[in-house]
């Protein structure tokens, strides 16, 4: 598995044919599918297309689809062989020896095994003769040949040496279909594999397959299983990926690459064929870094939560904020945030994380670029402190004990690579994706979190012009207390700006949960929001935004509760947006 080949449709990638040639070799795959319309759009011929793969050192390893071709009327086949002649010839100059053939979905076809096989077979001798191969895939919404196990029978019975499969992971599993039996194909039958995830949806599963795949690892099915399958039965062929995905196909094809191949490299890891280094273990958040240029009131702020000033970076205008295991840095430039975690071997996470395809950053510590440009520190315990000179305040507290959450707000179409970033290069655990109504539009959000570590992945699908959330791309951090209602009224004295909550949302906490009389006046009283699940209960608030867009947020987890209280993110998004419009 290790020197498996690898390859890329160029439908998953954004741009022309050239753009997305570029991308896939850039990105180190060995070779790339080529749609069809892709190199219908193109200026190069297809003899160019060849050399220009060959210039950037990929091959073509299949080209596709070739559609509606078995099981018809005599006359229609005539026509069928002739379009294939010619797709084959265009295989030759293109210097590929396998099409991909989809089962029809033509009206004109018929239920009929025999028939189906025997067009098969002469599809097959027009590729032998040329020295190329065919492989016949099931369609999921196929009109009669819907199953990998169908299509095998087809092979089976049509008996040539040129006809094998394709398998595509999205048309078994989308199904529900069962992969086991994959292992009774002799692996010299199985002529190509396709790899696509994608998140569990109740729709047409055309609608389904053309919209909303992922790449391994960014959805919900079982990837790990289904390969496994596929390299038991001793199959040769590069593993590919086939993603039809709307997001994909806009966003930047160098970017969508590099996440194309970390998800085959999480992939490889998962089937324990990977020479990767393993992530070491974690003890939690040893920091975390807010831009703050200077006149926004971030320490005022942080003051009134009860940090004070713990050290002062000996050749940047980095300040130290600290409250007992909780520690904050507060970057007067305004030109960076930043993450770090406490690693039991920073320097074996920053080789995993490069080994994740993650930029290096010379920082004088182990450091990456996340995706989303959030700058990623792995750190041995307080090793780091280093870097400061104590600045010797009296220190003061309002019962924050440490980092809870650290929330980074993704751009849309980073929203897939970030939580396959996260999970593969940090060993985090993804929780599903959640979606919720706030005022300004639907937003999805994700959480990630092991060893002490959490973080939570936002994003707003859509934003249109200047009508968009209040607090673009905020900054938002999350600290841990013991005692959510008497850290808020010791910050409170402190004079912290805590977001106050509408009456109406205690109204509808009492008419929905029934809580104690007494704990409900507490809530109200501090603008402390409630959450409650089968595992226990949680506790927060939120202060007010410290400049344009940064803002913290104190919580309590009481029992085993593990979630982020998103239920109430509509109510503080609002909360905030009125704060701006009607108090400053």
């Amino acid at each position: 598995m290790a020197e498996r080949r690898t390859a890329i449709a160029t439908v998953c990638l954004s741009g022309t044919l050239e753009d997305k040639l570029a991308a896939a070799s850039s990105a180190g795959f060995d070779g790339v599918e080529i749609f069809e319309n892709d190199l219908l759009a193109s200026r190069l011929s297809p003899a160019g297309i060849r050399r220009h793969c060959a210039d950037l050192g990929l091959s073509i390893d299949l080209y596709q689809p070739f559609r509606d071709f078995e099981a018809v009327p005599p006359e229609l086949l005539r026509a069928n062989l002739r379009r294939a002649e010619r797709k084959l010839d265009l295989m030759a100059e293109l210097g590929t020896g396998t099409i991909l053939v989809c089962s029809s979905v033509s009206p004109d076809a018929v239920d009929d095994d025999e028939l189906a096989a025997e067009h098969l077979h002469a599809l097959a001798e027009l590729a032998a003769e040329r020295g190329m191969r065919i492989a016949y895939e099931a369609l999921a919404w196929g009109r009669f040949v819907n199953t990998y196990q169908r299509s095998w029978r087809i092979v089976r019975r049509a008996a040539h040496p040129a006809l094998g499969l394709c398998l595509d992971s999205f048309h078994i599993l989308s199904v529900g279909g069962d992969p086991a039996a994959i292992r009774t194909i002799p692996g010299e039958k199985i002529f190509f594999v396709q790899l696509a995830d994608a998140p569990r949806l109740a729709m047409d599963v055309l609608q389904w397959s053309r919209h909303h795949r992922l790449f391994p690892g960014q959805g919900e099915f079982d990837l790990t299983a289904f390969t496994g399958h596929v390299l038991a039965t001793g199959y040769r062929g590069p593993l590919s990926l086939e993603v039809f995905n709307d997001v994909f196909r806009q966003a930047d094809p160098r970017l969508t690459a590099v996440d194309a191949m970390r998800s085959l490299l999480a992939l490889r890891e998962s089937l324990g064929l990977a020479e990767l280094p393993e992530a070491p273990a974690l003890h939690g958040h040893a920091f975390a870094e807010l831009a703050a240029p200077a006149g926004e009131d971030v320490g005022k702020v942080l003051a009134g939560l009860g940090f004070t000033v713990a050290g002062h970076h000996r050749t940047k205008p980095v300040q130290l904020w600290a409250q007992n295991g909780a520690r904050v840095l507060v970057n007067k430039t305004g030109e960076r945030t930043a993450i770090a975690v406490d690693s039991e071997d920073p320097g074996r996470s920053a080789r995993r994380a490069e080994a994740y395809l993650a930029q290096p950053l010379r920082r004088g510590r182990e450091a990456v670029a996340a995706p989303d440009s959030t700058e990623l520190f792995f750190c041995g315990g307080d090793d780091w402190l280093a870097d400061f000179e104590p600045a010797g305040e009296a220190g003061r507290t309002a019962g924050i004990t440490g980092i809870d959450h650290v929330a980074l707000t993704q751009p849309f179409d980073q929203f897939e690579e970030a939580a396959l970033f996260y999970r593969s290069v940090l060993g985090l655990r993804l929780d599903p994706v959640v979606e919720f109504a706030a005022p300004f539009g639907l937003v999805r959000s994700r959480a990630a979190a092991h060893q002490g570590v959490r973080l939570t992945l936002d994003t707003a699908l859509v934003r249109r012009g200047e009508w968009a959330p209040a607090v673009r791309e905020p900054q938002h951090i999350a600290f841990a207390t013991g005692d959510a209602i008497a850290s808020a009224k010791a910050m409170r004295a402190l004079g912290a700006p805590l977001l106050d909550i509408p009456g109406n949302y205690y109204d509808d906490l009492e008419a929905r949960l029934d809580l104690d009389p007494g704990l409900l006046a507490e809530l109200r009283a501090q603008s402390v929001l409630y959450d409650r699940d089968e595992h226990g209960e949680f506790l927060h608030f939120y202060t007010e935004l410290a400049g344009e867009r940064v803002f913290f947020e104190v919580v309590q987890r009481i029992g085993g509760y593990r979630g982020y209280g998103v239920a109430n993110a509509p109510i503080r998004m609002a909360a905030h947006r009125d704060r701006r419009l009607n108090g400053r």
